[in-house]
């Protein structure tokens, strides 16, 4: 955790999206200073790892629930004319519980991207997995050993959900509720990511998916379309125009159409967040 401290205290101000909360005042004085405390330094590790928010607030809506085994048991992202987060917070969970749980970075990194259509909702879905991790790896929530262990365990269960829901994963998604698919959805998008940040990393070894975004907030966040057929194309074009390459496109209309879950070594994965690793710690990464 001491990681997570020290990246905070490395954030300009230039990080400094302002957090507006729905909902907060249901809360008593104390429960609501750990939950802005736990909030703030969410979107400062993330905009931090993934840079600034091309917006200059952040609506957050909170509800407090009372019987929850976990310490935030849903999240979701509100599309607006400013894009918003909604929260179920555990009344009883501890400041380090709150910030070691996903959810927030997860529905934070949905930010950075526009809106896609639920034929596309695997990458949408698998990009904020993806970056969920990559953001607490970076801000030191969790280690690289750890990051490995969830990445890999959620591919398997990605592989075993596409036993359970077969078909092309673009119609899979598009009825992922009705069909119970999230863990073939979620992770068949990280492991298209994944795949994604090698082939940049083998083009240009200062190319990354955290570089491309940044640059991407910057010149066309924006004014991406939102939920639309074409949507994804568009997105995906951007990123590979930022990075010269057709990377993204390429492996997006290979991907749509599986019907199979995509193989993943435990090397790939070390490898896909070596980028976010000290040089030290890179190292230890890279012999594993």
């Amino acid at each position: 955790m001491r990681g997570l401290i020290a990246a905070l205290l490395l954030c300009s101000n230039a990080f400094a999206t302002e957090l507006v909360y729905q909902g907060i005042q249901a809360l008593d004085d104390k429960r609501q200073a750990i939950v802005k405390d736990w909030l703030n330094q969410g979107i400062k590790v993330t905009e931090q790892t993934l840079g600034p928010l091309a917006q200059s607030h952040l609506p957050v809506k909170l509800k407090s629930v009372y019987l929850s085994s976990e310490p935030v048991p849903w999240g979701a992202v509100n599309r607006a004319e400013v894009d918003g987060i909604e929260l179920h917070v555990s009344q009883f969970a501890t400041p380090q519980q709150l910030i070691s749980d996903w959810t927030l970075y997860h529905e934070l990194a949905h930010l950075y991207h526009p809106l896609l259509d639920y034929p596309d909702f695997w990458l949408a879905e698998g990009l904020a997995t993806y970056l969920q991790n990559v953001i607490m790896l970076h801000g030191g929530v969790i280690n690289a050993d750890e990051y490995v262990q969830r990445i890999m365990a959620g591919l398997e269960r990605g592989r075993l959900g596409t036993w359970e829901t077969p078909g092309p994963l673009a119609r899979v998604s598009e009825d992922m509720w009705r069909l119970r698919a999230h863990a073939r959805v979620y992770w068949s998008g990280t492991a298209f990511f994944i795949e994604a940040e090698l082939a940049l990393r083998q083009k240009d070894p200062g190319l990354t998916l955290v570089s491309l975004l940044k640059r991407y907030q910057a010149c066309c966040r924006a004014q991406a379309s939102e939920g639309q057929a074409h949507s994804a194309k568009e997105f995906l074009g951007q990123l590979d125009k930022l990075s010269r390459s057709s990377i993204y496109s390429n492996l997006y209309h290979s991907y749509k159409l599986r019907q199979d879950f995509p193989r993943l070594s435990k090397q790939a994965v070390r490898l896909s967040g070596l980028h976010m690793m000290s040089g030290g710690h890179r190292e230890l990464l890279r012999q594993k």
